[in-house]
């Protein structure tokens, strides 16, 4: 019977491949016709535009020539795009048709529909029957959410309800069926072992044929405007997203687009490992930045702006501890909402006191004096926001400044400047004063007019500068109001270590140094007092590794996106920043209201063999709630050595053991970057070892060597934890880094220790462990 059916299966994808093909065909003559269409409107463009400007009646209809020409060029390259879109999607269907069917018969109705799911739809040559089901269409979900029996899915307009008879999956490659299972679940073991047991890639892969019922509820929920994703290590809650956003823009297609949407991640790296997953999936890439890249892109003019790799490699590595404290406090109190209270409190004050404001000065002297300005501001209306009175104050400000540009005309400096004027300004004022009412050739020996021309053309030149800078707000001292902030000590009286945190922040400040934990309050106070640079065109946000981020980057994201809807993807146990240590994160549900916000939570690990998820899990809280998928592999190894020689030679063994094992990209994780560099020196040149830095933005394959906080997000075939030692990781602290690289790896993990092994491997009797 089996064999039966993979014939009768076999049969079916020869004759789809068959239509795919023919429907290329046709569609490929349409592509190159409309293209020669495109080609020849854009060379006879203005051939078939009537151009008269005489009359006003003739710009009219000029105006409306060239706009039914260009309409018509653009309608014809919507048309190409969507037909060249088609073909991309029906060349990836040639390879793999489908990877799903199931039989559904709606209530009411005599018999079963065999509905095939594929990452593309294809309709039958004369467009009346789906032969294949986009996997995001409603009834798809159906295959992701049900196993044979009642089951229903939901429509724009209705919930279509009858039983599921059938529910078969497939592998199909080169258009040749390799597996077929009848499953009475979601999706059956076989189907996603053989998937989880190839190797790494480069690029995250897309999870849409094994997508499992918990992660389709993150790809389809529209319910909440928070939807905050609590995932363990390998859970597929980032590709989950990512097929989300592919999701969202299928079923809104006329209301969003890519540029709709924006990706916080937590490296380029990321960035890198993630960029092909909307594409293959027939969608273009949304935005995607870092919260770094964000921030120096506003201040790293200003500024020498600290990035978050800067601040946990110092707390890694400072062995003053009474420094460490310190600084470990100052984050997490700038990181927190009690924080963010009293800078709120603090910017109450400014509206009716202690703006500070700087000198606007031209050629080296004040023309509008910071107390003056200072006045002028609390003379208006307290009312009136801050940001308002901003903006009333540099209109005012401009009034005086051109009032001045009309006095400094007059003055000697600007007849010196008149001198030294080269040919082309002299030539520049002769065809503006041409085009003056009344102006003849021989009026241009008037000296007295040409000189108040080139007198206004100077002082204007030199003024443009002022204005600009008025307009950007930049006479307010917005980095002395920041610094005065740590000068309100009634504010922050009963905060611990804040004489500390006051004298440095300020010391930095001065120097012209922005910590990271100061970055977000820094920006926040900018925007309150000079208005919010918010970005209205984001409908959807996605944030990456959301433990990174603080309460009060979470507030401060709100009011930079106002109208964007909020997907949240972190896991706890890889919070490995010392603001989101036993602190709330932007994944604490206290964060929000109870109806803005829905949290989902996936606990199976499906990246790990059951080995290395077993030897993982218990090096953190709740660890026991971690629920291995049940592929096997190999036992994670823990190897002691007595010295670096020796520690180096294990790891170069190891090494080539893996490597004759097949593995494509093999990674020795270490703790910092230091002991990155040293970990990359030690290997043979012969490995051809790449280092990864913070500065590194590409991913590719092969052997490579990176700090474990680089690692997030990403997996590897083999991961190789360099010194897993109870001196490089023994502080509660380091924990979560811990385990984060060790969850990197696929198929197997391998800690080397110099010397006595961390306390964190509390189960490493139960694991192969050798001592040299």
């Amino acid at each position: 019977m089996k064999d039966k059916n993979l014939t009768e299966e076999q049969q079916r994808v020869d004759w789809v491949v068959e239509e795919i093909s023919q429907k290329a065909e046709k569609i490929g003559k349409s592509v190159g016709n409309v293209k020669g269409e495109i080609v020849d409107l854009r060379s006879t463009f203005w051939d078939d535009v009537t151009v008269n400007m005489d009359e006003p009646d003739d710009v009219i209809e000029t105006f409306t020539s060239i706009k039914q020409q260009a309409e018509l060029l653009a309608e014809r390259e919507i048309t190409h795009r969507q037909a060249y879109d088609q073909l991309k999607t029906l060349k990836k269907l040639t390879q793999s048709p489908y990877f799903g069917r199931f039989d559904f018969i709606e209530n009411g109705e005599k018999e079963a529909e065999a509905i095939y799911v594929g990452v593309g739809s294809l309709m039958d040559q004369k467009d009346e029957e789906f032969l294949i089901y986009d996997w995001r269409a409603p009834i798809s979900s159906l295959y992701y959410d049900y196993s044979p029996g009642k089951a229903q899915y939901e429509t724009p307009g209705e919930a279509i309800k009858g039983e599921m008879k059938l529910k078969r999956q497939f592998i199909i490659e080169n258009s040749v069926i390799k597996s077929m299972f009848d499953t009475g679940i979601t999706i059956r073991d076989e189907l996603l072992q053989e998937v989880l047991g190839h190797n790494a890639s480069s690029q995250m892969k897309s999870i849409v044929a094994t997508i499992q019922k918990e992660q389709n509820q993150i790809i389809r929920n529209e319910k909440n405007k928070v939807l905050i994703v609590q995932g363990v290590a390998g859970s597929g809650k980032t590709s989950a997203a990512l097929q989300r956003v592919a999701y969202l823009l299928y079923h809104h297609r006329k209301q969003l687009t890519a540029e709709n949407m924006m990706l916080f991640s937590p490296n380029p790296l990321f960035n890198s490992y993630v960029s092909t997953v909307l594409p293959e999936l027939g969608e273009d890439n949304m935005k995607q930045t870092t919260f770094q890249q964000y921030a120096d892109g506003r201040l790293g003019n200003e500024f020498e702006v600290e990035d978050l790799f800067v601040q946990i490699e110092y707390l890694l590595t400072e062995k003053d501890v009474a420094a460490k404290k310190q600084k470990m406090q100052e984050i997490r109190y700038k990181a927190s909402c009690e924080f963010k209270k009293q800078v709120d409190a603090y910017i109450e004050e400014l509206s009716t006191k202690d703006i500070i404001f700087k000198n606007i000065k031209f050629r080296g002297e004040i023309v509008l004096s910071a107390r003056r300005l200072l006045s002028y501001f609390y003379s208006l209306d307290k009312g009136i926001s801050i940001p308002n009175r901003m903006q009333l104050v540099a209109e005012w400000a401009l009034k005086l400044i051109n009032q001045l540009e009309k006095l400094e005309r007059k003055k000697d400096w600007v007849q010196e400047e008149i001198q030294l004027l080269e040919k082309e300004d002299y030539v520049e004022a002769y065809q503006h004063l041409q085009k003056k009412e009344g102006y003849t050739e021989s009026s241009f020996d008037d000296f007295d007019r040409e000189q108040a021309y080139l007198a206004k053309a100077v002082v204007a030149k030199k003024m443009k500068f002022i204005k600009q800078a008025i307009k950007q707000l930049k006479f307010i001292d917005i980095r002395r109001i920041y610094m005065q902030l740590f000068e309100r000590n009634h504010l922050f009286s009963h905060v611990e270590g804040w004489e500390d945190t006051a004298k440095n922040t300020v010391q930095r400040v001065m120097n012209m140094k922005l910590s990271y934990e100061d970055v977000t309050p820094y920006l926040y106070i900018k925007d309150q007092i000079e208005g919010r640079k918010t970005n209205p065109v984001i409908r959807y946000l996605f944030i990456d590794e959301a433990q990174d981020y603080s309460p009060f980057q979470l507030a401060f994201l709100k009011e930079l996106f106002p109208h964007a809807r909020m997907t949240l993807l972190g896991d706890l146990n890889q919070a490995i920043y010392a603001h989101a240590l036993n602190a709330p994160t932007i994944l604490s549900s206290e964060l929000y209201e109870e109806k803005e916000a829905e949290t989902l939570t996936l606990t199976r690990s499906y990246r790990s063999t059951r080995q290395i998820v077993e030897f993982s899990r218990d090096m953190v809280a709740n660890g026991h709630l971690i629920e291995p998928f049940n592929r096997d592999g190999a036992k994670p190894t823990v190897t002691a050595t007595g010295d670096v020689q020796k520690l180096h030679e294990a790891i170069i063994h190891k090494i080539n053991e893996l490597k004759q094992q097949n593995y494509k990209t093999i990674a020795v994780i270490a703790k910092t970057a230091e002991e990155s560099r040293q970990a990359f020196q030690a290997l043979p040149e012969a490995m051809s070892a790449r280092l990864l830095t913070k500065e590194t933005s590409s991913f590719e394959k092969g052997m490579l060597v990176l700090p474990a906080y680089l690692a997030k997000g990403i997996e590897f075939d083999a991961v190789i934890i360099y010194n897993a030692s109870s001196e490089c990781y023994q502080d509660e602290y380091e924990r979560n880094l811990f385990y984060t690289a060790c969850t990197r790896a696929m198929h197997e993990l391998h800690l080397f220790s110099l010397g006595e092994i961390s306390p964190f491997i509390s189960n490493k009797e139960t694991y192969e462990y050798q001592s040299q």
